[in-house]
């Protein structure tokens, strides 16, 4: 019989707890579920802050919050799982970031805490209590972490950058492009 620890305890309430966030976030660009705007909805919203096409990026931004969040939840490859929503977390941190810090005032506190959650779960892994642990650890090995992590980085680094450059225009053009 295996014995779990407070330590699988602990990373089993943080991966079901931050994945369920994750993956009702997705759901709501994805499906309008939850107050969501679904696809449409969340698309327009995506280009109004510089994320074009919008219901491409829509669609990108709720499959990996959704899918993100439902692996992490289940710890299942978990190193591409908490990348993929960390990812997506400073995607939409970069929106709400000159508001400041704090969500009351519509800052980036909320996806920065998710993506550093989400970052430190793909590193630490999933716990005995997870089917990464169940199915061998086929899906979640060491050299994954780190190359989870600097594809992730690079991406967002483009698609942030992108939307940034689109941002400003929109600023400098009075809302055109």
């Amino acid at each position: 019989m295996t014995c779990f620890d407070r330590r699988d305890l602990g990373l089993l309430i943080l991966r079901v707890g931050t994945g369920g966030v994750l993956a009702a976030h997705g759901a709501q660009k994805l499906f309008g579920w939850f107050g969501g705007g679904g696809l449409e909805g969340t698309g327009q919203f995506m280009e109004s802050v510089g994320y074009a096409p919008g219901k491409a990026n829509a669609t990108i931004a709720g499959l990996t919050e959704a899918g993100g969040g439902i692996l992490l939840a289940l710890g299942l490859a978990t190193p591409a799982a908490g990348a993929a929503a960390a990812g997506a977390m400073a995607g939409a941190a970069a929106v709400h970031t000159p508001n400041g810090f704090f969500a009351q005032s519509g800052g980036y506190e909320h996806p920065a805490f998710l993506g550093l959650t989400a970052t430190g779960l793909s590193i630490t892994g999933p716990g005995r209590i997870s089917l990464d642990h169940a199915l061998g650890h086929s899906v979640n090995r060491g050299w994954m972490v780190p190359v989870a992590l600097a594809v992730t980085g690079a991406a967002t680094a483009l698609v942030v950058g992108a939307r940034n450059k689109r941002a400003a225009r929109q600023v400098a053009g009075g809302g055109q492009e």
